[in-house]
């Protein structure tokens, strides 16, 4: 998988606890690259590389607007991350074999008061795409246009059966 859609709108940063995670990823940057947003893929984990999770996380607002963290099974990702920026921070809970994902939603919406993580369902790959471009539609009115035609598109499918 490649960092794609450089030039795009917006910017995204996507994390993953694992390169085991990036299949589920792919469904989050096919939406991205099918909106129009630029993404960046970077692998890190808070627990076994947290000196270079702190790193980015610190300097993240140099080079996004939106970071979108998954990972599985203790899911600590989302929440560092959130504890050394302000810039908001999408959960995507990953489905491990232990608890089914569950662990992992947990450990994302469970948040303590003042280190807020957004957090989609678990695999929720698309959600999770789509939630950071409707926060970067607040920043830009293209994007904004093109959520509206998304959304058109999403009904008139489901209208058709």
């Amino acid at each position: 998988m490649s960092n794609s859609s450089i030039d795009g709108i917006g910017r995204v940063a996507i994390v993953v606890g694992s390169k085991s995670d990036i299949p589920i990823i792919e469904k989050c940057t096919t939406v991205l690259d099918q909106l129009g947003v630029s993404w960046q893929l970077k692998v890190l984990s808070a627990h076994r590389t947290p000196f270079e999770t702190q790193q980015f996380a610190v300097s993240a607002d140099e080079n996004y607007d939106v970071i979108i963290a998954a990972a599985g099974k203790a899911a600590h990702l989302p929440g560092v991350i959130a504890s050394y920026t302000l810039l908001p921070v999408i959960g995507l809970p990953i489905k491990s074999s232990a608890l089914g994902g569950l662990d992992s939603l947990l450990s994302m919406v469970q948040m303590p008061k003042g280190v807020p993580v957004a957090t989609v369902g678990i695999n929720e790959a698309e959600n999770a795409a789509l939630l950071a471009c409707h926060i970067l539609s607040l920043k830009y009115e293209a994007l904004r246009e093109t959520l509206k035609e998304y959304r058109r598109n999403m009904a008139e499918d489901v209208l058709r059966g």
